[in-house]
């Protein structure tokens, strides 16, 4: 469900294909009025959500995740126009969507459901329970790179947890929002438990600082900086998923070859354009030669494009080309060597594969977030520098480790400063719906996915009931033998020494 149009305003904008620049669609702005109203409606539809219980939200639920598993080439359709990347990935990034509605319509009641907590001795004649309840109504905003995998990874962990969801889409995929919604509405009529509202930064501003019970952001460390401003002036909380740099290290014992197709499946899908994608490797010495020819002669196979020969699409913002060209142009003129691509692989609206060498470590394509498809490859001694130079950022979103050591690979990846990271993969944990997903730093904060996402979006509830009486020590009736008896018992269980 799309909300309507306030009454001060009938401005509208389109949504282009960044490869043709041929119109998609034509969207309402909605300004602050109308925000607000389906923010009201919401909460209204939050209350009978919530009162409908786990099994008929679940098998609601469900039916969602059925009608999007029904329509997936239309939606994947619609991705590909409104992003440019290549119709196979907007394919996979539904099913990655599909597995994470049915994993959070699944295991909501499980994780959430109420559950009887040991009281311990002091309280043995309480009984204590644990649930969790819904907040009420989830504020969305959602990046234009991955339009529904990312977005679903909050809206279907909130819907699951018993709340209501307003959407805000980055301006460059509102259809692909809009769609969704239609197909929830036509699953769930009753009440508009997903709602949309498109519009520029001003629609999301007035999402942030409405009356909404948490906002989860999806987008660049700036922006969220100034959402967290936004939600500040009512406290309301916010989880927040932002950019990163990460890393990708290879050791001594590695599988080279698998490594470089990982590291450049990484680096340069979606036309680079993936949060957690690869932007920084570490190959340690006696590699090194061997991993930069691999990586060389795989990525001369690549070609962006609109056709479905292409390896990856256009740069769908167009303000990012200026980013990308500036960070190579840094790379080069402090002594970087580029051995595939350049400067003149940024050929609007798309970018050639780039590789960059010897690139120092405080050149804008190595500190920054560069968002498209290049790469800088360092050379280093070991793994402990490869961790070492990863952490020395102020990003922590994801990382990857390729080693031939279970131990070694297990270590360095505790080691890495990042929300996750894949062993002897690429971007794997997102794939995982078990698994909760977030950053550290300038990353963010948070998680969505998993169980932990689940909880992000419900208040933990504690209630005690007395079974039966016993000594009272929070009364004005409590005698000297009660005390006495407490502090023997708090001595008899916690006065021993520990070795």
């Amino acid at each position: 469900m799309t909300a309507t149009m306030d009454a001060e305003t009938t401005e509208s904008f389109q949504s282009l294909d960044p490869a043709t620049g041929e119109l998609v669609g034509e969207h309402p702005v909605h300004g602050r009025e109308a925000v607000a109203a389906a923010i009201e409606r919401a909460h209204a539809a939050a209350a009978w959500w919530a009162d409908l219980g786990w099994k008929e939200r679940r098998i609601r639920l469900l039916n969602i995740k059925g009608a999007l598993t029904r329509s997936l080439n239309r939606v994947a359709t619609l991705i590909h126009r409104e992003t440019g990347k290549p119709i196979e990935d907007a394919q996979l990034e539904v099913v990655l969507a599909i597995t994470h509605l049915d994993w959070a319509a699944r295991k909501a009641e499980k994780v959430l459901g109420p559950r009887r907590v040991f009281p311990g001795l002091l309280s043995i004649n309480q009984k204590a329970v644990l649930e969790y309840q819904p907040l009420g109504v989830v504020g969305v905003i959602g990046p234009w790179n991955y339009p529904l995998f990312t977005p679903v990874g909050s809206i279907g962990y909130a819907l699951a947890a018993g709340n209501a969801v307003v959407f805000k889409p980055s301006e460059y995929t509102p259809g692909v929002a809009t769609l969704f919604a239609e197909m929830v509405a036509n699953v769930v009529p009753e009440q508009p438990i997903l709602q949309v509202v498109t519009g520029f930064g001003e629609t999301g501003a007035a999402l942030a600082g409405g009356a909404v019970n948490k906002i989860a952001f999806t987008g660049s460390t700036p922006t969220a900086r100034k959402v967290m401003a936004a939600c500040a002036e009512r406290l309301t909380p916010i989880v927040a998923e932002c950019g990163g740099k990460d890393a990708f290290i290879v050791d001594a014992d590695a599988d080279v070859e698998g490594a470089a197709e990982a590291a450049l499946w990484g680096a340069m899908s979606n036309a680079g354009q993936t949060c957690v994608g690869v932007e920084r490797v570490y190959v340690v010495d006696s590699v090194y030669e061997t991993f930069v020819d691999r990586l060389a002669q795989q990525a001369r196979d690549l070609r962006p494009g609109e056709d479905r020969g292409a390896s990856y699409g256009p740069i769908t913002m167009p303000g990012q080309l200026d980013v990308i060209r500036r960070h190579i142009d840094d790379a080069v003129a402090q002594g970087g060597r580029a051995i595939i691509g350049g400067p003149s692989s940024v050929k609007e609206p798309y970018v050639e594969p780039v590789i960059l060498l010897d690139v120092p470590d405080d050149s804008s394509a190595v500190c920054e977030e560069t968002f498209g498809p290049t790469i800088t490859v360092h050379r280093v001694k070991s793994v402990e520098e490869a961790v070492a130079r990863a952490n020395a950022t102020p990003y922590g979103l994801a990382g990857a480790i390729f080693s031939g050591s279970r131990s070694a690979g297990m270590n360095a990846a505790r080691r890495l400063r990042s929300g996750m990271t894949s062993i002897n993969s690429v971007i794997a944990f997102a794939a995982i719906p078990a698994l909760p997903f977030g950053g550290v730093g300038d990353s963010g904060f948070g998680r969505i996915h998993g169980a932990d996402g689940l909880r992000e979006f419900a208040r933990a509830k504690s209630i005690t009931r007395q079974r039966f009486s016993s000594m009272n020590l929070t009364s004005f009736k409590r005698t000297d033998k009660d005390m006495a008896r407490a502090l023997q018992l708090v001595n008899l269980l916690h006065g021993k020494r520990y070795k």
